[in-house]
Protein backbone atom coordinates (compact mmCIF):
# COMPACT_ATOMS: atom_id res chain seq x y z
CA UNK A 1 0.00 0.00 0.00
CA UNK A 2 1.15 3.54 -0.64
CA UNK A 3 1.15 5.93 2.30
CA UNK A 4 -1.78 7.90 0.90
CA UNK A 5 -3.84 4.71 0.57
CA UNK A 6 -3.25 3.83 4.22
CA UNK A 7 -3.64 7.26 5.76
CA UNK A 8 -6.75 8.48 3.98
CA UNK A 9 -8.87 5.86 5.75
CA UNK A 10 -9.91 5.82 9.39
CA UNK A 11 -10.02 2.54 11.32
CA UNK A 12 -13.54 1.59 10.22
CA UNK A 13 -12.55 2.40 6.65
CA UNK A 14 -9.45 0.18 6.79
CA UNK A 15 -11.52 -2.67 8.24
CA UNK A 16 -13.98 -2.25 5.38
CA UNK A 17 -11.12 -2.69 2.90
CA UNK A 18 -10.11 -5.87 4.74
CA UNK A 19 -13.68 -7.20 4.65
CA UNK A 20 -13.87 -6.57 0.91
CA UNK A 21 -10.56 -8.32 0.30
CA UNK A 22 -8.91 -5.16 -1.05
CA UNK A 23 -6.12 -5.45 1.50
CA UNK A 24 -5.00 -7.96 4.13
CA UNK A 25 -4.39 -7.40 7.85
CA UNK A 26 -0.76 -8.35 7.21
CA UNK A 27 -0.42 -5.53 4.69
CA UNK A 28 -1.91 -3.06 7.17
CA UNK A 29 0.53 -4.18 9.84
CA UNK A 30 3.48 -3.65 7.49
CA UNK A 31 2.16 -0.21 6.54
CA UNK A 32 1.98 0.78 10.23
CA UNK A 33 5.44 -0.64 11.01
CA UNK A 34 6.94 1.31 8.12
CA UNK A 35 5.47 4.52 9.53
CA UNK A 36 6.73 3.83 13.05
CA UNK A 37 10.21 3.34 11.69
CA UNK A 38 9.91 6.49 9.60
CA UNK A 39 8.63 8.87 12.27
CA UNK A 40 9.38 7.47 15.70
CA UNK A 41 12.97 8.64 15.81
CA UNK A 42 11.65 12.20 15.97
CA UNK A 43 8.32 11.68 17.76
CA UNK A 44 9.27 9.05 20.37
CA UNK A 45 5.61 8.01 20.39
CA UNK A 46 6.01 4.20 20.38
CA UNK A 47 8.12 2.89 23.26
CA UNK A 48 7.56 -0.86 22.93
CA UNK A 49 7.44 -2.63 19.56
CA UNK A 50 5.72 -6.00 19.20
CA UNK A 51 6.23 -6.40 15.47
CA UNK A 52 6.65 -10.18 15.40
CA UNK A 53 3.56 -10.68 17.54
CA UNK A 54 1.54 -8.33 15.31
CA UNK A 55 2.69 -10.08 12.15
CA UNK A 56 1.70 -13.45 13.57
CA UNK A 57 -1.69 -12.17 14.78
CA UNK A 58 -2.44 -10.65 11.37
CA UNK A 59 -2.13 -14.08 9.76
CA UNK A 60 -4.58 -15.74 12.16
CA UNK A 61 -8.38 -15.61 12.09
CA UNK A 62 -9.27 -12.30 13.71
CA UNK A 63 -12.60 -11.50 15.43
CA UNK A 64 -15.26 -10.08 13.13
CA UNK A 65 -15.35 -6.70 14.84
CA UNK A 66 -15.48 -3.18 13.39
CA UNK A 67 -11.66 -2.93 13.42
CA UNK A 68 -10.77 -6.35 12.02
CA UNK A 69 -7.15 -6.21 10.88
CA UNK A 70 -6.54 -2.59 11.93
CA UNK A 71 -3.20 -1.82 13.68
CA UNK A 72 -3.68 -0.55 17.24
CA UNK A 73 -1.42 0.74 20.02
CA UNK A 74 -1.81 0.47 23.81
CA UNK A 75 -0.76 3.21 26.24
CA UNK A 76 2.04 2.11 28.60
CA UNK A 77 -0.07 2.83 31.69
CA UNK A 78 -2.94 1.16 33.50
CA UNK A 79 -4.17 -1.73 31.36
CA UNK A 80 -2.24 -4.99 30.96
CA UNK A 81 -1.22 -6.92 27.83
CA UNK A 82 -0.09 -10.52 28.28
CA UNK A 83 3.69 -10.84 28.03
CA UNK A 84 4.30 -7.11 27.54
CA UNK A 85 6.15 -4.74 29.89
CA UNK A 86 4.18 -2.08 31.74
CA UNK A 87 6.59 0.62 32.87
CA UNK A 88 4.13 3.42 33.70
CA UNK A 89 6.84 5.63 32.19
CA UNK A 90 9.09 4.97 35.19
CA UNK A 91 12.51 3.43 35.80
CA UNK A 92 11.12 1.78 38.94
CA UNK A 93 8.67 -0.37 36.93
CA UNK A 94 11.03 -1.09 34.02
CA UNK A 95 11.17 -4.85 34.72
CA UNK A 96 7.44 -5.43 35.27
CA UNK A 97 5.83 -7.87 32.82
CA UNK A 98 2.10 -8.58 32.73
CA UNK A 99 0.99 -12.22 32.76
CA UNK A 100 -2.40 -11.73 31.10
CA UNK A 101 -4.64 -9.25 29.32
CA UNK A 102 -6.80 -6.97 31.41
CA UNK A 103 -10.53 -7.00 30.70
CA UNK A 104 -10.59 -3.88 28.56
CA UNK A 105 -7.68 -5.20 26.50
CA UNK A 106 -9.67 -8.37 25.83
CA UNK A 107 -12.46 -6.18 24.52
CA UNK A 108 -10.02 -4.29 22.28
CA UNK A 109 -8.91 -7.63 20.86
CA UNK A 110 -12.57 -8.47 20.32
CA UNK A 111 -12.87 -5.45 18.02
CA UNK A 112 -10.53 -7.24 15.61
CA UNK A 113 -7.67 -4.80 16.18
CA UNK A 114 -4.07 -6.02 15.84
CA UNK A 115 -1.79 -4.90 18.69
CA UNK A 116 1.46 -3.39 17.45
CA UNK A 117 3.10 -1.99 20.60
CA UNK A 118 2.89 0.49 23.45
CA UNK A 119 2.91 4.29 23.50
CA UNK A 120 4.80 6.86 25.53
CA UNK A 121 3.40 8.27 28.77
CA UNK A 122 4.74 10.52 31.53
CA UNK A 123 5.75 8.88 34.80
CA UNK A 124 2.55 7.38 36.27
CA UNK A 125 0.48 9.66 34.03
CA UNK A 126 0.84 12.58 36.41
CA UNK A 127 1.39 15.43 33.96
CA UNK A 128 -0.46 16.89 30.97
CA UNK A 129 2.74 16.58 28.93
CA UNK A 130 4.51 13.37 27.98
CA UNK A 131 8.07 14.00 29.14
CA UNK A 132 9.78 11.54 31.48
CA UNK A 133 13.29 10.77 32.62
CA UNK A 134 12.89 7.10 31.64
CA UNK A 135 11.05 7.21 28.30
CA UNK A 136 12.04 10.71 27.19
CA UNK A 137 9.85 13.44 25.67
CA UNK A 138 7.16 12.65 23.12
CA UNK A 139 6.81 15.26 20.40
CA UNK A 140 3.95 16.75 18.41
CA UNK A 141 3.82 15.80 14.71
CA UNK A 142 2.48 19.27 13.85
CA UNK A 143 5.70 20.78 15.24
CA UNK A 144 8.19 18.52 17.06
CA UNK A 145 9.37 21.43 19.19
CA UNK A 146 5.99 21.37 20.97
CA UNK A 147 4.32 18.94 23.35
CA UNK A 148 1.96 16.17 22.27
CA UNK A 149 0.04 16.53 25.55
CA UNK A 150 -0.35 13.95 28.26
CA UNK A 151 -0.69 11.59 29.70
CA UNK A 152 -1.80 9.85 26.47
CA UNK A 153 0.72 11.83 24.44
CA UNK A 154 2.34 8.85 22.74
CA UNK A 155 -1.01 7.56 21.50
CA UNK A 156 -2.07 11.00 20.25
CA UNK A 157 1.25 11.61 18.50
CA UNK A 158 1.11 8.25 16.72
CA UNK A 159 -2.49 8.73 15.56
CA UNK A 160 -1.92 12.29 14.41
CA UNK A 161 1.14 11.24 12.39
CA UNK A 162 -0.86 8.56 10.56
CA UNK A 163 0.93 5.62 12.18
CA UNK A 164 -2.37 4.10 13.35
CA UNK A 165 -5.92 5.45 12.92
CA UNK A 166 -6.77 5.15 16.62
CA UNK A 167 -5.05 4.13 19.86
CA UNK A 168 -5.82 3.40 23.49
CA UNK A 169 -5.81 6.37 25.88
CA UNK A 170 -6.88 7.11 29.45
CA UNK A 171 -8.04 10.22 31.27
CA UNK A 172 -7.71 11.12 34.97
CA UNK A 173 -7.60 14.93 34.83
CA UNK A 174 -7.73 15.46 31.06
CA UNK A 175 -5.30 12.88 29.74
CA UNK A 176 -7.40 11.95 26.69
CA UNK A 177 -8.74 15.42 25.91
CA UNK A 178 -5.46 17.34 26.34
CA UNK A 179 -3.35 15.25 23.92
CA UNK A 180 -6.27 15.12 21.48
CA UNK A 181 -6.35 18.92 21.54
CA UNK A 182 -2.57 19.20 21.16
CA UNK A 183 -2.47 16.83 18.18
CA UNK A 184 -5.70 17.71 16.36
CA UNK A 185 -7.72 14.60 17.22
CA UNK A 186 -11.07 13.44 18.58
CA UNK A 187 -10.74 12.52 22.25
CA UNK A 188 -13.71 11.41 24.35
CA UNK A 189 -13.54 11.00 28.12
CA UNK A 190 -16.39 8.57 28.60
CA UNK A 191 -18.89 8.48 31.45
CA UNK A 192 -17.60 6.95 34.67
CA UNK A 193 -17.70 3.13 34.38
CA UNK A 194 -18.88 3.22 30.75
CA UNK A 195 -15.73 1.22 30.00
CA UNK A 196 -15.53 -0.90 33.16
CA UNK A 197 -12.36 -2.10 34.84
CA UNK A 198 -13.79 -5.62 34.81
CA UNK A 199 -13.40 -8.18 37.61
CA UNK A 200 -9.62 -8.53 37.17
CA UNK A 201 -8.95 -4.84 37.91
CA UNK A 202 -9.39 -2.78 41.06
CA UNK A 203 -11.44 0.43 40.90
CA UNK A 204 -8.55 2.89 40.80
CA UNK A 205 -9.38 6.48 41.69
CA UNK A 206 -13.07 5.75 42.36
CA UNK A 207 -13.97 6.35 38.73
CA UNK A 208 -11.95 9.56 38.31
CA UNK A 209 -9.88 7.73 35.66
CA UNK A 210 -11.49 6.28 32.54
CA UNK A 211 -10.14 4.55 29.41
CA UNK A 212 -11.08 4.98 25.76
CA UNK A 213 -9.24 5.98 22.56
CA UNK A 214 -7.95 8.94 20.59
CA UNK A 215 -8.86 8.90 16.89
CA UNK A 216 -8.89 11.01 13.77
CA UNK A 217 -12.64 10.61 13.19
CA UNK A 218 -15.79 10.68 15.28
CA UNK A 219 -16.83 7.40 13.67
CA UNK A 220 -13.86 5.47 15.05
CA UNK A 221 -14.48 6.75 18.58
CA UNK A 222 -18.14 5.72 18.37
CA UNK A 223 -17.43 2.30 16.89
CA UNK A 224 -14.84 1.38 19.52
CA UNK A 225 -17.10 2.48 22.37
CA UNK A 226 -19.84 0.25 20.97
CA UNK A 227 -17.42 -2.67 21.40
CA UNK A 228 -16.04 -1.80 24.83
CA UNK A 229 -18.74 0.27 26.53
CA UNK A 230 -20.96 -2.39 28.09
CA UNK A 231 -21.34 -3.35 31.75
CA UNK A 232 -19.25 -6.11 33.23
CA UNK A 233 -21.13 -9.02 34.82
CA UNK A 234 -22.28 -8.16 38.35
CA UNK A 235 -20.94 -4.62 38.03
CA UNK A 236 -21.48 -2.76 41.32
CA UNK A 237 -22.09 0.56 39.53
CA UNK A 238 -22.55 0.29 35.76
CA UNK A 239 -23.10 3.42 33.69
CA UNK A 240 -26.72 3.98 32.62
CA UNK A 241 -27.42 2.16 29.34
CA UNK A 242 -27.15 3.89 25.98
CA UNK A 243 -30.28 4.43 23.89
CA UNK A 244 -28.81 2.86 20.73
CA UNK A 245 -25.44 2.03 19.18
CA UNK A 246 -23.16 5.06 18.97
CA UNK A 247 -22.48 4.37 15.29
CA UNK A 248 -26.19 4.99 14.79
CA UNK A 249 -26.08 8.18 16.85
CA UNK A 250 -23.57 9.79 14.49
CA UNK A 251 -26.04 9.34 11.63
CA UNK A 252 -28.78 11.20 13.51
CA UNK A 253 -29.34 14.94 13.77
CA UNK A 254 -28.57 16.42 17.19
CA UNK A 255 -31.72 18.54 16.93
CA UNK A 256 -31.75 22.00 18.44
CA UNK A 257 -29.59 21.91 21.56
CA UNK A 258 -29.15 24.47 24.29
CA UNK A 259 -25.41 24.98 24.57
CA UNK A 260 -23.76 27.07 27.28
CA UNK A 261 -20.22 28.29 26.70
CA UNK A 262 -17.59 30.08 28.78
CA UNK A 263 -13.94 31.05 28.82
CA UNK A 264 -13.87 31.32 32.63
CA UNK A 265 -10.91 29.67 34.36
CA UNK A 266 -10.59 28.51 37.97
CA UNK A 267 -7.98 31.20 38.67
CA UNK A 268 -9.80 33.96 36.83
CA UNK A 269 -6.73 34.35 34.59
CA UNK A 270 -7.51 35.24 30.96
CA UNK A 271 -6.66 32.64 28.37
CA UNK A 272 -4.61 33.03 25.20
CA UNK A 273 -6.37 35.38 22.73
CA UNK A 274 -6.13 32.84 19.88
CA UNK A 275 -7.87 30.21 21.99
CA UNK A 276 -10.57 32.63 23.11
CA UNK A 277 -11.12 33.71 19.51
CA UNK A 278 -11.52 30.08 18.45
CA UNK A 279 -14.03 29.55 21.28
CA UNK A 280 -16.14 32.52 20.16
CA UNK A 281 -16.07 31.37 16.53
CA UNK A 282 -17.20 27.91 17.63
CA UNK A 283 -20.12 29.44 19.54
CA UNK A 284 -21.06 31.45 16.45
CA UNK A 285 -20.93 28.31 14.28
CA UNK A 286 -23.20 26.47 16.70
CA UNK A 287 -25.68 29.33 16.63
CA UNK A 288 -25.61 29.34 12.81
CA UNK A 289 -26.40 25.60 12.90
CA UNK A 290 -29.61 26.42 14.78
CA UNK A 291 -28.61 25.70 18.37
CA UNK A 292 -29.52 27.97 21.26
CA UNK A 293 -26.19 29.33 22.49
CA UNK A 294 -25.74 31.22 25.76
CA UNK A 295 -22.65 32.48 27.53
CA UNK A 296 -22.71 30.97 31.02
CA UNK A 297 -20.06 29.54 33.34
CA UNK A 298 -20.29 26.60 35.70
CA UNK A 299 -20.23 28.84 38.74
CA UNK A 300 -18.73 26.14 40.94
CA UNK A 301 -16.28 26.77 43.77
CA UNK A 302 -13.06 25.56 42.14
CA UNK A 303 -11.06 26.02 45.31
CA UNK A 304 -13.43 23.67 47.13
CA UNK A 305 -13.34 21.22 44.22
CA UNK A 306 -9.56 20.92 44.24
CA UNK A 307 -9.44 20.80 48.03
CA UNK A 308 -11.74 17.78 47.86
CA UNK A 309 -9.88 16.08 45.03
CA UNK A 310 -6.47 16.54 46.66
CA UNK A 311 -6.67 13.89 49.41
CA UNK A 312 -8.57 11.48 47.13
CA UNK A 313 -5.95 11.70 44.39
CA UNK A 314 -3.08 11.62 46.88
CA UNK A 315 -4.36 8.61 48.76
CA UNK A 316 -5.21 6.82 45.53
CA UNK A 317 -1.71 7.35 44.14
CA UNK A 318 -0.08 6.07 47.32
CA UNK A 319 -2.34 3.01 47.26
CA UNK A 320 -1.49 2.30 43.62
CA UNK A 321 2.21 2.63 44.36
CA UNK A 322 1.80 0.25 47.30
CA UNK A 323 0.50 -2.40 44.89
CA UNK A 324 3.38 -1.77 42.49
CA UNK A 325 5.98 -1.87 45.30
CA UNK A 326 4.56 -5.21 46.43
CA UNK A 327 4.90 -6.50 42.89
CA UNK A 328 8.46 -5.23 42.41
CA UNK A 329 9.38 -6.48 45.89
CA UNK A 330 11.07 -3.36 47.23
CA UNK A 331 10.76 0.39 47.73
CA UNK A 332 11.95 2.63 44.86
CA UNK A 333 15.47 4.01 45.02
CA UNK A 334 15.83 7.79 45.10
CA UNK A 335 16.84 7.98 41.41
CA UNK A 336 14.00 5.70 40.24
CA UNK A 337 11.26 8.30 40.65
CA UNK A 338 11.10 11.87 39.37
CA UNK A 339 10.82 14.81 41.84
CA UNK A 340 7.13 15.33 41.08
CA UNK A 341 6.42 11.65 41.64
CA UNK A 342 8.30 11.62 44.94
CA UNK A 343 6.31 14.67 46.05
CA UNK A 344 3.05 12.92 45.10
CA UNK A 345 4.01 9.70 46.87
CA UNK A 346 5.21 11.33 50.08
CA UNK A 347 2.16 13.57 50.17
CA UNK A 348 -0.18 10.66 49.44
CA UNK A 349 1.27 8.60 52.26
CA UNK A 350 0.37 11.36 54.69
CA UNK A 351 -3.32 11.35 53.73
CA UNK A 352 -5.45 10.08 56.59
CA UNK A 353 -8.59 7.98 56.23
CA UNK A 354 -10.51 10.94 57.62
CA UNK A 355 -9.13 13.28 54.92
CA UNK A 356 -9.81 10.83 52.10
CA UNK A 357 -13.41 10.22 53.19
CA UNK A 358 -13.96 13.95 53.73
CA UNK A 359 -12.74 14.53 50.18
CA UNK A 360 -15.10 11.93 48.75
CA UNK A 361 -18.04 13.38 50.67
CA UNK A 362 -17.22 16.94 49.63
CA UNK A 363 -16.75 15.89 46.03
CA UNK A 364 -20.13 14.19 45.99
CA UNK A 365 -21.84 17.39 47.13
CA UNK A 366 -19.97 19.55 44.59
CA UNK A 367 -20.82 17.08 41.83
CA UNK A 368 -24.51 17.40 42.67
CA UNK A 369 -24.23 21.14 42.00
CA UNK A 370 -22.50 20.53 38.65
CA UNK A 371 -24.95 17.88 37.51
CA UNK A 372 -27.93 20.00 38.55
CA UNK A 373 -26.62 22.88 36.44
CA UNK A 374 -26.73 20.58 33.40
CA UNK A 375 -30.50 20.29 33.86
CA UNK A 376 -30.67 23.82 32.39
CA UNK A 377 -28.72 23.07 29.18
CA UNK A 378 -27.68 20.09 27.05
CA UNK A 379 -23.98 20.70 26.41
CA UNK A 380 -21.27 22.89 27.94
CA UNK A 381 -18.54 24.32 25.69
CA UNK A 382 -15.08 25.54 26.70
CA UNK A 383 -11.63 25.24 25.19
CA UNK A 384 -9.67 22.15 26.19
CA UNK A 385 -6.58 24.23 27.04
CA UNK A 386 -5.82 27.81 27.97
CA UNK A 387 -3.20 28.16 25.23
CA UNK A 388 -1.93 26.32 22.13
CA UNK A 389 0.49 23.46 22.86
CA UNK A 390 3.57 24.95 24.59
CA UNK A 391 7.15 24.03 23.72
CA UNK A 392 8.66 20.80 24.98
CA UNK A 393 10.31 21.59 28.30
CA UNK A 394 7.87 24.28 29.42
CA UNK A 395 6.19 21.82 31.83
CA UNK A 396 9.19 19.55 32.32
CA UNK A 397 8.57 17.36 35.41
CA UNK A 398 12.21 16.26 35.46
CA UNK A 399 13.88 19.67 35.42
CA UNK A 400 11.36 21.91 37.19
CA UNK A 401 10.44 21.96 40.88
CA UNK A 402 7.09 20.25 41.60
CA UNK A 403 5.40 23.49 42.66
CA UNK A 404 6.39 25.18 39.38
CA UNK A 405 5.23 22.18 37.32
CA UNK A 406 1.82 22.37 38.95
CA UNK A 407 1.62 26.15 38.51
CA UNK A 408 2.32 25.84 34.80
CA UNK A 409 -0.12 22.96 34.44
CA UNK A 410 -2.83 25.08 36.02
CA UNK A 411 -2.07 27.84 33.55
CA UNK A 412 -2.13 25.63 30.43
CA UNK A 413 -4.75 23.01 31.43
CA UNK A 414 -7.46 24.82 33.42
CA UNK A 415 -10.63 23.24 32.01
CA UNK A 416 -10.68 19.45 32.09
CA UNK A 417 -10.63 18.23 35.76
CA UNK A 418 -14.20 19.09 36.89
CA UNK A 419 -15.69 16.45 34.62
CA UNK A 420 -13.46 13.67 35.90
CA UNK A 421 -14.87 14.57 39.30
CA UNK A 422 -18.50 14.56 38.12
CA UNK A 423 -18.06 11.53 35.86
CA UNK A 424 -19.67 13.19 32.84
CA UNK A 425 -18.71 12.47 29.22
CA UNK A 426 -16.48 15.20 27.80
CA UNK A 427 -15.08 15.35 24.26
CA UNK A 428 -12.27 17.28 22.59
CA UNK A 429 -12.78 18.19 18.92
CA UNK A 430 -10.07 19.72 16.65
CA UNK A 431 -12.03 22.75 15.47
CA UNK A 432 -9.29 25.38 15.11
CA UNK A 433 -5.64 26.02 14.34
CA UNK A 434 -3.29 28.66 15.72
CA UNK A 435 -1.51 31.14 13.48
CA UNK A 436 1.67 29.11 14.01
CA UNK A 437 0.01 25.93 12.74
CA UNK A 438 -0.77 24.15 16.03
CA UNK A 439 -4.16 22.54 16.75
CA UNK A 440 -6.63 24.15 19.15
CA UNK A 441 -9.25 21.82 20.66
CA UNK A 442 -12.73 22.69 21.83
CA UNK A 443 -14.30 20.71 24.69
CA UNK A 444 -17.95 19.65 24.71
CA UNK A 445 -19.32 18.18 27.93
CA UNK A 446 -22.67 16.41 28.11
CA UNK A 447 -25.09 15.33 30.78
CA UNK A 448 -24.18 12.26 32.82
CA UNK A 449 -24.17 9.12 30.60
CA UNK A 450 -25.21 11.12 27.53
CA UNK A 451 -22.45 10.26 25.07
CA UNK A 452 -25.19 10.01 22.43
CA UNK A 453 -25.77 13.76 22.30
CA UNK A 454 -22.03 14.42 22.12
CA UNK A 455 -21.59 11.98 19.23
CA UNK A 456 -24.48 13.52 17.29
CA UNK A 457 -23.14 17.04 17.81
CA UNK A 458 -19.56 15.99 17.02
CA UNK A 459 -20.65 14.38 13.76
CA UNK A 460 -22.48 17.57 12.80
CA UNK A 461 -19.39 19.68 13.51
CA UNK A 462 -17.14 17.21 11.67
CA UNK A 463 -19.16 17.99 8.54
CA UNK A 464 -19.42 21.73 9.21
CA UNK A 465 -15.75 22.30 10.15
CA UNK A 466 -14.01 19.32 8.51
CA UNK A 467 -10.56 18.50 9.87
CA UNK A 468 -9.87 15.26 7.99
CA UNK A 469 -7.85 16.95 5.26
CA UNK A 470 -5.40 18.62 7.63
CA UNK A 471 -1.98 16.99 7.75
CA UNK A 472 0.80 17.66 10.23
CA UNK A 473 4.42 18.27 9.28
CA UNK A 474 5.33 14.66 10.08
CA UNK A 475 2.93 12.82 7.80
CA UNK A 476 4.32 10.59 5.09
Amino acid sequence: MTFSDYSRHDGVGLATLVARGDVTPAELVEAAIERIERHNGVLNAVVYKAYDEARAAAKRDLPEGPFRGVPFLIKDLGVSVAGWPKTHGSRFARNVLDAEDSGLVRRYRGSGAVFLGKTNTPEYGITGTTESAFLGPCRNPWNPDHIAGGSSGGSASAVAAGIVPLAHASDGLGSIRIPAACCGLVGLKVTRDRNPNLPDGYDYAYGLVVDHVVSRTVRDSAAMLDVTGRPEPASPYPAPPKARPYVEEIERSPGRLKIAWSAETPSGRPIDPEVEGALRRTAETLEALGHEVVEQGLGIDYRALYAAMGPISGGNFAAGMKRLIERVGREPAEDELEPLTWAALRGGRKVTAEAAMWGLQQLRMINRQTLKLFETFDVYLTPVMGAPPPPVGYIDPVRLAPREVNRRQGEVFPYTPPFNASGQPSMSLPLAMSASGLPIGMMFTGRYADEGTLFRLAAQLEKEIPWKGRQPALWG
